[in-house]
């Protein structure tokens, strides 16, 4: 009898208020990990290297990070 695997693939998608209301803090990449160290660049906001649609725009023009790295804050009430 033959095993099957099965992969259900689920599209997540955010409701279309909280896309706007997403902010950048400062960069917590760990640039001393491979030494195990602990040491962070200090940038203290994302700013996109390029405009929306490039995939610059996921670069931040500070630190050189990607957006990930960047602390995400949700803002809540603003329209």
């Amino acid at each position: 009898m033959k095993k099957r695997q099965v992969v259900v693939k689920r599209e997540y998608s955010m409701p279309s208020s909280a896309m706007g209301n997403v902010r950048y803090g400062e960069c917590q990449k760990n640039h001393a990990a491979n030494t195990g160290g602990y040491a962070v660049d200090g940038c203290r906001e994302f700013m996109a290297s390029a405009g929306e649609g490039s995939s610059a725009a996921l670069t931040c023009a500070a630190c050189g990070c990607h957006r990930n790295f960047h602390k995400r804050e949700v803002l809540h009430g603003v329209n």
